[in-house]
């Protein structure tokens, strides 16, 4: 998914995200991107891994 998603009006349902420096994230920690993809494969710890969609603000 690198090239990233298209920023939607609408947050994603049952998704939060608390990083504010994303430019898909939204008040209320919600997530405005149209898809998400979270990486690496064969992860097994959630400090395994990252939001592979996440995109510094002003970078779109």
């Amino acid at each position: 998914m690198p090239g990233k998603a298209n920023r939607l009006d609408n947050p994603i349902d049952r998704v939060k995200c608390v990083v504010d420096s994303c430019q898909y994230w939204d008040n209320g920690n919600r997530c405005k991107a149209q898809a998400i993809e979270v990486q690496p494969p064969g992860a097994n710890d959630s400090q395994d891994t990252d939001c592979a969609t996440f995109t510094p603000k002003g970078q779109m």
